[in-house]
């Protein structure tokens, strides 16, 4: 299956790796090699990283501490103190290295500094109170996005995978409705 980078932060597109998490959940990072494949495909990430069983931990771990937050930040209740703690500890870990070059911006690290990263950039965002944070508009996502379109009316947390679906099903009713 093919990864979405809808969220607007990586942090969260981390998190959306979990679909509906109310209904049915699919969780689409089950492998060691299904982490690997997310983080080169993601913007910002060290694109060669490996990973075993106990760094698929170590990253469900992190994308569940995450999610929980900014389901808190959503829900504007106070941070869970467990999760704060493994986001914190993961970001206290080795950095991507960055160069510089003619071809252009090369990030070389392990998986421990991809999610550091990842954790980072995280902080970054739930700590600015002018973020605003939404969950997806369709019944079925639970995929938690940064809304930064004019007024903040963003409704989904894309267009092509969940504003289509809820603009065909309105279309749908309004048909039955009409015969």
């Amino acid at each position: 299956m093919d990864f979405t980078f809808v969220s607007g932060n990586p942090a969260l597109d981390l998190a959306g790796t979990v679909l509906s998490r109310r209904g049915d959940p699919v969780d689409l990072l089950t492998r060691p090699s299904d982490l690997e494949r997310w983080v080169a495909a993601c913007d910002g990430l060290p694109d060669r990283v490996t990973a075993d069983e106990t760094a698929l931990r170590s990253a469900l771990s992190l994308r569940e501490a995450l999610y929980r937050l900014a389901l808190d930040r959503v829900l504007d209740r106070p941070f869970d103190p467990g999760c704060l703690g493994i986001v914190n500890d993961t970001a206290a870990g080795p950095v991507p290295t960055i160069e510089l070059s003619d071809a252009g911006l090369r990030m070389s690290g392990d998986l421990r500094a991809a999610l550091s990263q990842l954790a980072r950039s995280g902080i970054a965002l739930l700590a600015d109170p002018h973020a605003c944070l939404k969950e997806c508009g369709r019944p079925d996502c639970t995929r938690i996005y940064l809304d930064r379109s004019r007024g903040a009316r963003r409704a989904w947390c894309g267009m092509e995978e969940c504003g289509n679906r809820v603009k065909a099903a309105a279309y749908r009713a309004r048909r039955r409705d009409a015969d």
